[in-house]
C-alpha cells in the first residue's frame, strides 16, 4: 500500500498551456472571419462564389490543426538528428521553383504544385532554418561567443536566403530568414556590441540606398524595388503605380476611426485594395473594427509571444529553447513587418499577417511551428 502511494507521489506532471491553445484558436477563427469579410466581394466576381477563399483557407486550417496535434507528439530530438538533411532539402525545394513544378501567380513565380496542392517553398525554408540553426548553436555551445562561431551561424542561412531571393524573387522571405538567425544569435550570445554594430551598419546602408534612390528620382529602367522606395517616400506621386495600394490601405485605416465601420462594412475591399485578403488584410481590420479592434488583435499576438517566451525559459534543454526562440522570431518579425508595411512605415515588401492573411501553406507551416512549441511545453515538468 505504501509503495502505491509513493508511486503516485513520484508520478510526473507535464505542463499544458491552455491559454496558448486558446490564443491560437482565437487568431485562426478571427482570421477566417476577417478573410471571408475581406475576400467575399472579389471572390464573387472572380469565381462566382463569395466563400471561395474562405473554403480553401478553412481546409488548410483544419489540416494544419491536425498536423499541429501530430507534431506536438513528435520528440524534438528527431529534428536534431536530421538537421543537416533538412537544411539541404530546404534549399533544394526552393530551387525547384525554377523547374516545371514551379507556378507563377500574379507575375511572381513563388509556388510549387505538388499533388495538386500549391505550396510556397519559402515557408519550408523558414522552418528548416529554425531547426538547422537550433542544432548548430546547440552543438557550438560556448564556442558561439567566439568570432568564428558567431559568423558561422550568421553565414549558414545566407545560401538559403540568397536562393529564396534568386529563385522566387521574394526579398521579404529572405529578410525574415536572416532575421530569424539574428534573433536566435542575439538570445544565445552574450554581449551586445556586435549586434549594435550589425544593426547600425544595416540601417546606415539602408539610409544610403534611400538617399541615392530619392536623389536619382524615377526612370523607366529603375528596378521595381527602388520604385517601391520612391512610392514609400511619396505615395501620392505614384498613385497610378506602386503607391496606389499603400494609399488605399491608409484611406482604410483612417476611415475606420476608433471603433470602425462595423464587420463587413469596409468600402476599400470593394476592388480599391488589390488582393486585400493577402498582405493588406490588416488595413481592412482597421477600417471595419477601428483602432480598438486592431490594437486588440496586436495584443493577442503579444500574448502569444509572451506564452512562447515562458515555454522557452522553462524548456528542459538549450536545443528545445532555441527551437521556440526561432519560432518566436519568425512570428514576431512577420507581424511587425506586415503592420509596418500597411501603415507605410517601411516600403511595401509583400509580407502576410500570420494566421489571418490568406495563404494555405503559410498557415500550415505556422501551425507546424506551433506544434513544435506545444511539444516543448509538454516536456516541462511541474
Amino acid at each position: 500500500m505504501q509503495a502505491v502511494k509513493t508511486a503516485k507521489r513520484t508520478e510526473k506532471e507535464y505542463y499544458v498551456d491552455y491559454s496558448m491553445i486558446f490564443i491560437v484558436l482565437f487568431l485562426l477563427t478571427f482570421g477566417l472571419i476577417m478573410l471571408y469579410s475581406t475576400s467575399s466581394y472579389e471572390a464573387a466576381l472572380d469565381y462566382s462564389d463569395s466563400a471561395y477563399y474562405f473554403k480553401r483557407q478553412l481546409a488548410f486550417t483544419v489540416f494544419g490543426l491536425f498536423v499541429m496535434a501530430l507534431v506536438s507528439r513528435i520528440p524534438t530530438r528527431i529534428y536534431k538528428r536530421f538537421a543537416v538533411p533538412i537544411y539541404f532539402i530546404s534549399g533544394i525545394v526552393v530551387m525547384l521553383v525554377e523547374t516545371p513544378l514551379g507556378k507563377e501567380v500574379n507575375g511572381a513565380r513563388r509556388w510549387l504544385i505538388i499533388g495538386g496542392l500549391s505550396i510556397q517553398p519559402a515557408e519550408i525554408a523558414k522552418l528548416g532554418m529554425i531547426i538547422a540553426l537550433a542544432t548548430l548553436i546547440d552543438r557550438l555551445n560556448r564556442k558561439i561567443a567566439t568570432p568564428r562561431g558567431f559568423w558561422t551561424v550568421m553565414l549558414v542561412p545566407l545560401p538559403i536566403a540568397l536562393a529564396v531571393l534568386k529563385c522566387t524573387d521574394n526579398l521579404s522571405s529572405a529578410i525574415i530568414i536572416m532575421g530569424i538567425a539574428f534573433v536566435m544569435l542575439f538570445v544565445s550570445t552574450p554581449g551586445y556590441r556586435r549586434f549594435v554594430i550589425i544593426v547600425s551598419g544595416i540601417l546606415g546602408f539602408a539610409a544610403i540606398v534611400v538617399f541615392v534612390v530619392a536623389k536619382a528620382g524615377y526612370n523607366s529602367e529603375l528596378n521595381y524595388r527602388f520604385v517601391r522606395i520612391l512610392a514609400w517616400l511619396d505615395p501620392e506621386a505614384y498613385v497610378n503605380g506602386k503607391g496606389y495600394q499603400t494609399l488605399q490601405a491608409l484611406y482604410a485605416i483612417g476611415s475606420g476611426g476608433v471603433f470602425g465601420k462595423g464587420l463587413g462594412e469596409s468600402m476599400q475591399k470593394l476592388g480599391f485594395i488589390p488582393e486585400a485578403q493577402n498582405d493588406m488584410i490588416f488595413s481592412i481590420i482597421c477600417e471595419e473594427l477601428g483602432l480598438f479592434g486592431s490594437i486588440a488583435v496586436l495584443f493577442m499576438f503579444v500574448l502569444l509571444l509572451w506564452r512562447m517566451i515562458i515555454v522557452a525559459n522553462n524548456a528542459p534543454d538549450m536545443y528545445s529553447a532555441l527551437l521556440v526562440i526561432g519560432i518566436i522570431g519568425h512570428i514576431a518579425l512577420q507581424v511587425i513587418l506586415n503592420v509596418a508595411v500597411v501603415t507605410n512605415t517601411i516600403p511595401n515588401t509583400g509580407i502576410t499577417l500570420p494566421f489571418i492573411s490568406y495563404g494555405g501553406s503559410a498557415t500550415l507551416f505556422l501551425l507546424t511551428e506551433i506544434g513544435i512549441v506545444f511539444n516543448v511545453a509538454r516536456t516541462i515538468e511541474i
